[in-house]
């Protein structure tokens, strides 16, 4: 048997790389390809899929034919009829007329071809062969036949066998009667395997000129709806562009509610604070300047107006000097503090009993200033905060409430546990916060009257709101309840977190002020 094998197809390898350089492709080209690439791909495995299962349903109708024609074959080879009882069978007398016999039994179909060679020629051939196949044409598929005449096979099974003209699917049964042992017949059925795939194929290239044009159609649409999804990206990058660091002032138009929307708005509200850090910063860094050169200004008139000779001048400039360097090294080490406000250990939470730093914190403010301190309630509980930075606020508070007040008069203080939160308190008998001043009491550099008068920086309340802050808690001003006296309160509102309940230990002297 003769076979051949299709021709191999080289596929040549570029050892520099031919794929584009990256750098200049858009997020657009590169999903519009992979959108391309999928599709493609999709539509290949699909049709290859359907071509190969097609084809191999036509090889099992023809194979199942030429097994059915074997059969046939097998059982005509039993005997013939008897001249006397057609009922009988009588063993076959001539290897001619059983060939003839077969070859008549079986009628070609479209694309199928019969024929019977005795001795290696040609013997039998259907006479009526319309639609058939006239397989004694084919010069390859005679000689592979004559080739094959003298074999023999208990069982032919079907094959392929392909020639110059065209691609066949046949069996070749040997046959031989015991009559004449020295003859041998070939009885050959087959079929033109390559005109019955033909309309698979012609399907198969059907579904290939949809498929590119699915696929054209495909690409187009893609492009204009990951264009239309990728806008607001686009938009994204030319605002950054436009943003300079004088300014912060462009924003991108929202559109929709998906994730590049909600991208959208995120970046705005980072402008955002971008715009207000920065203007923050701007303002800071004036302040600092102004606070930072009015007491060098100070020292250096008083030292050009020194007299070394003046001892008494000389100590009064020194005094001087060293209060306006205590003054600019209060001012930095507030600074630094705010500064590292924003930093994850800015604050060290741990287990802390409230009702002794209380205790704690009303004992360290007697050294403040000539005040009688009352711990008004106290919370017998335990929960997670930071000590330290917690008196720090706290005592922060009370030395506002010593500023503001007189001597002998009263400052109370206390702690809390109500709806889940810890307050801690502070309240002064002093003249209060002006109405038009509330408001900006909390912000950095902000200072009321009082403040400008004893030269303060401004930036006690805002270190208390930044550690009140970083316990994801708020200080907040309140006022006494009416006919409770003069005075303000200030409120450390912090979660209670990791509480654990103790006995309380409350003083009834003053109604609650926040309440």
């Amino acid at each position: 048997m003769a076979s051949t094998a299709g021709p191999g197809h080289g596929s040549a390898v570029d050892p520099q790389g031919s794929r584009p350089p990256r750098a200049g492709v858009t997020v657009r080209a590169r999903l519009l390809a992979a959108v391309v690439a999928l599709t493609a791909t999709a539509l290949a495995v699909a049709g290859a899929t359907g071509l190969a299962l097609q084809l191999r349903d036509a090889d099992a109708r023809m194979d199942d034919s030429l097994t059915r024609a074997v059969g046939a074959l097998r059982a005509l080879e039993a005997g013939e009829p008897s001249p006397d009882d057609e009922d009988v069978r009588v063993p076959w007398t001539s290897l001619d007329r059983l060939l003839r016999k077969a070859v008549e039994a079986r009628l070609p179909g479209e694309h199928e071809g019969v024929l019977a060679l005795e001795n290696g020629e040609l013997r039998w051939r259907p006479a009526d062969e319309t639609g058939a196949v006239r397989l004694d044409t084919d010069a390859g598929l005679m000689a592979w036949l004559r080739a094959h005449a003298h074999e023999t096979a208990a069982d032919a099974a079907p094959q392929t066998v392909r020639t110059e003209v065209t691609e066949y699917r046949l069996v070749a049964v040997p046959v031989r009667i015991a009559a004449e042992p020295a003859d041998v017949g070939l009885f050959v059925v087959a079929f033109d395997r390559t005109a019955v795939t033909a309309d698979v194929r012609r399907v198969v290239l059907t579904y290939s000129l949809v498929g590119l044009f699915a696929l054209a159609v495909v690409s187009v649409v893609a492009w204009f709806v990951v264009g239309r999804m990728l806008r607001p990206v686009r938009e994204l990058r030319d605002t950054v562009r436009r943003v300079t660091e004088s300014d912060l002032s462009e924003r991108i138009a929202v559109r929709g509610t998906d994730d590049l929307a909600d991208l959208a708005g995120s970046v705005n509200a980072m402008l955002d604070r971008l715009e207000r850090a920065f203007g923050s910063q701007r303002e800071l860094l004036d302040d600092v300047g102004h606070e930072l050169r009015t007491p060098l200004t100070i020292v250096r008139g008083h030292l050009e107006l020194l007299d070394p000779s003046d001892e008494t001048d000389v100590r009064g400039t020194q005094a001087l000097a060293l209060d306006e360097l205590d003054r600019m090294q209060r001012l930095v080490d507030d600074l630094v503090t705010l500064a590292t406000a924003d930093r994850p250990d800015f604050v060290r939470p741990a287990p802390v009993d409230v009702g002794r730093l209380t205790d704690d914190v009303q004992e360290k403010a007697r050294g403040l200033g000539e005040r009688r301190f009352v711990v008004v309630s106290r919370a017998d509980v335990t929960v997670r905060l930071d000590a330290q930075r917690i008196t720090q606020a706290w005592l922060q508070l009370l030395a506002n409430a010593v500023r503001f007040s007189a001597p002998g008069s009263t400052v109370r203080l206390g702690s809390e546990v109500a709806g889940g939160r810890l307050l801690l308190w502070v309240r002064d008998e002093g003249p209060g916060v002006p109405p038009e001043e509330e408001e900006r009491i909390f912000e950095r550099f902000h200072r009321g009257r009082a403040d400008r008068v004893q030269h303060g920086a401004g930036l006690g309340l805002p270190i208390v709101a930044a550690i009140a802050a970083a316990h994801d808690g708020r200080v907040v001003l309140e006022h006494p309840p009416p006919g409770a006296g003069p005075g303000v309160v200030f409120v450390l509102d912090l979660p209670a977190v990791g509480l654990v309940d103790g006995a309380s230990d409350v003083s009834y002297d003053l109604v609650e002020p926040h309440r």
